[in-house]
């Protein structure tokens, strides 16, 4: 079989006709006749020609989909990237029991924060409109349920982010982490704000203008969060 360094596999990218080669664990596979790899990139995200072996702890699936395809060769050992992710044998084994906690968690969770973000701003800009004092009611509810899910969103994106990609400075979290702090804080001041003073909303002046501004700045914040959130899964092709 053919020893590779990473500069010759680099060759093997798909593009242009070329073959498409992949290298896990040090070892190099031809995956040309994959139509998952067409043009040698995978779901948009992993490029052909390189070493994917830290890249196989986020996939959702087993390394054994490499079986079907011709092994080429290998990768020389001082090029070979095998390094793996360590974690808590107690949790590895959680993680064999249930393997949709490897993937799921944050997915599952990240949707609630976004909607009562969302609702709160809505609600509250609809009692404006109607003076219903149910809808801003609604709206402080929302508001109370955004800071419990925002707290789990933020502890399940973490733990993903260590987990699937190894904690890696990404554009995404890079985003995505700060603006989620963000957003907390400002669910909270904005609750205790509304607790302390429940009839901030009856007048838009002052300093109540500042709180409908802190109430309609959760839109657009978990707006920016979500697509980065979606870029990251599913990431747009430059052209």
């Amino acid at each position: 079989m053919q020893e590779f360094d990473i500069a010759e596999l680099e060759k093997y990218d798909g593009k242009e006709g070329r073959p498409i080669y992949i290298a896990y664990k040090g070892k190099v596979y031809d995956v040309s006749d994959s139509k998952l790899w067409r043009n040698g990139l995978h779901m948009k995200r992993h490029q052909a020609g390189g070493d994917l072996t830290v890249d196989f702890q986020g996939a959702p699936h087993e390394t054994d989909v490499l079986e079907r395809y011709p092994l080429i060769g290998t990768l020389k050992e001082e090029a070979a990237e095998i390094e793996e992710l360590k974690i808590p044998p107690s949790l590895a084994l959680l993680l064999d029991k249930f393997p949709m906690l490897r993937r799921h968690p944050h997915p599952m969770t990240v949707h609630f924060p976004i909607v009562f973000a969302f609702t709160t701003s809505v609600f509250n800009i609809l009692f404006l409109i109607t003076g219903i004092k149910s809808l801003e009611i609604t709206a402080l509810h929302s508001l109370g349920a955004g800071i419990l899910f925002t707290v789990v969103a933020i502890l399940t994106g973490l733990y993903t982010w260590w987990l699937n990609y190894m904690a890696k400075p990404m554009t995404a979290a890079k985003v995505k982490i700060p603006l989620s702090l963000t957003l907390l804080v400002i669910q909270i001041i904005v609750f205790i704000w509304r607790i302390n003073v429940p009839q901030i909303m009856d007048s838009i002046r002052g300093a109540n203008v500042i709180y409908l501004l802190l109430v309609v700045s959760l839109f657009p914040i978990v707006v920016v969060i979500g697509w980065f959130g979606a870029h990251l899964t599913f990431p747009v092709e430059k052209s």
